[in-house]
């Protein structure tokens, strides 16, 4: 009967909250999709940037996630910020599929020794299942569907966020609307998320920069926390590590192929419950970020010997 159908769809949704239940993905070099998670985010490094990442999650568990996600993002001085573009596609998670694409504006200012930005996101969030994969005993059974089904509601997100040459600090919320999406005959909630993230750049010598840099993502029912480290070798190597508190133990580390181009590389190795079942996570992700060249206002000045 469809009670059948609302089991798999859920466990095809379980399956789809990497690390813990919640319904946002989740990064390991999460320092380099900033904008995904807080719109305050855009035009902060006064460069037009775009940033492609790839993960595959527990590898070898069957129908494990697969997210591709899209960042651009860009200084506007005409809106006194920045503006961006943020997409991410969740595939192959079971039956289930999930889609989100939003833009983002940063009104930024001066404060004190650095720059905060209050974001605002606007975007169409989708959830959609592939009855083809579902597996169920009642077969013939009306309720449950043998064709792709989707659904989908708006979502909006706010941001607060804050950097120095030094340190960048954000806090921002995600699906701040919490709206119902319906899909065939289930309704399911888009839950409000928050994020801080904290990240500060200490040069040891003219060679080597540590940078420390922390996640905190919670959905009220659940928190967790990714502390991560990266050394960083004459401004074009890193190496590092992270821990994600009962997920996960993390390595990481990249090269600027060319100037302003950069590749990094993530695998996870699974300390969770499924461990056994799963041989780590894959990512990887490709940024590049171009320097937009300030327009100089020219000023005229009346001389007082010509008046």
């Amino acid at each position: 009967m469809i009670k059948h159908f609302k089991v798999a769809f859920f466990v095809s949704l379980l399956f789809a909250l990497p690390g813990f239940a919640q319904q946002d993905p989740q990064f390991s070099q999460h320092m380099f999709t900033k904008l995904y998670y807080n719109p305050a985010f855009a035009g902060a490094n006064d460069a037009i940037c775009g940033t492609l990442l790839y993960r595959n999650q527990w590898t070898g568990f069957g129908g494990e996630p697969k997210t591709a996600m899209l960042t651009a993002d860009m200084p506007v001085d005409a809106l006194h910020g920045g503006v961006g573009l943020s997409l991410h596609a969740l595939d192959k998670l079971g039956a289930g599929n999930s889609l989100n694409i939003k833009a983002n504006y940063a009104y930024r200012t001066d404060l004190g020794n650095g720059r905060i930005g209050i974001g605002l996101g606007i975007g169409y969030h989708q959830e959609s299942i592939d009855g083809g994969k579902l597996i169920y005993n009642d077969a013939g059974d009306q309720n449950i569907p043998t064709g792709t089904q989707s659904g989908g509601s708006y979502d909006l997100s706010l941001g607060l966020y804050y950097n120095t040459d030094a340190m960048y600090v954000g806090l921002s919320t995600s699906h701040l609307t919490a709206n119902d999406i319906k899909v065939g005959d289930v309704t399911t909630k888009l839950d409000r998320h928050y994020f801080l993230m904290a990240g500060y750049s200490y040069d040891i010598n003219s060679v080597f920069t540590i940078k420390p840099a922390v996640m905190i993502k919670s959905d009220i029912v659940e928190t967790q926390f990714d502390l991560n480290a990266n050394l960083v070798v004459n401004s074009k190597y890193w190496i590092g590590g992270a821990y994600r508190f009962q997920d996960a133990i993390v390595v990481m580390a990249g090269i600027e192929l060319i100037p302003n181009l950069k590749l990094g590389y993530a695998y996870d190795i699974t300390t969770s419950r499924i461990k056994t079942y799963s041989s780590g996570t894959h990512e990887i992700v490709l940024g590049y970020c171009m320097n937009v060249a300030k327009v100089v206002k020219r000023q005229f000045h009346r001389n007082v010997r010509f008046l």
